[in-house]
């Protein structure tokens, strides 16, 4: 499949709203009751929100020829030289293509981060893997309340080695 990464768009909005809520619902299924669930992107991937994220953050979005396919969600690199990954998504049925590691891979090059850091929920069985594989570790855990539903999160942290070219 061909794809190519961008920073994303206002236009980009409805795309990464659907793609959130497939993805959060085939991930949390199980694990997080629907009516939190949906409590929460409503919320969190709102219109006025999403265009705070493009504006104060740095978004970038997947598209192959038919349809953006994911995005993922950085923020400006601190002091320290930490970015945080706030989100990376995928329809599920593209996942393992390849897209994820392509966002990642775009945010990393583009914000030149010396650390990425991010939370995920700890029964996420695809977020736990897909983060291992690409090297990231776990540095803490803690447990977080969402909408009254207790979640145990890991905090888990990229060192990245900047090659020069």
């Amino acid at each position: 499949m061909n794809y190519h990464v961008r920073l994303a768009e206002e236009t980009d909005i409805g795309a990464v709203q659907r793609i959130v809520c497939q993805s959060w619902h085939d991930t949390y299924e199980g694990i997080i009751p629907r009516s939190i669930q949906d409590a929460f992107l409503n919320k969190s991937y709102s219109n006025q929100t999403m265009l705070q994220r493009i504006e104060l953050s740095s978004l970038y979005v997947v598209e192959s020829d038919k349809r953006i396919e994911g995005f993922a969600n950085f923020s400006r690199v601190s002091e320290k030289g930490i970015s945080t990954l706030y989100a990376i998504y995928l329809y599920p049925d593209t996942q393992g293509n390849g897209m994820g590691t392509a966002l990642l891979e775009y945010g990393i090059e583009d914000l030149k981060p010396a650390f990425i850091q991010l939370n995920v929920e700890k029964e996420n069985a695809k977020g736990m893997t897909f983060y291992k594989a690409r090297g990231f570790k776990i540095i803490s855990e803690f447990t977080e309340d969402l909408s009254g539903h207790t979640l145990h999160t890991c905090t888990m942290e990229l060192e990245v080695n900047h090659s020069s070219n």
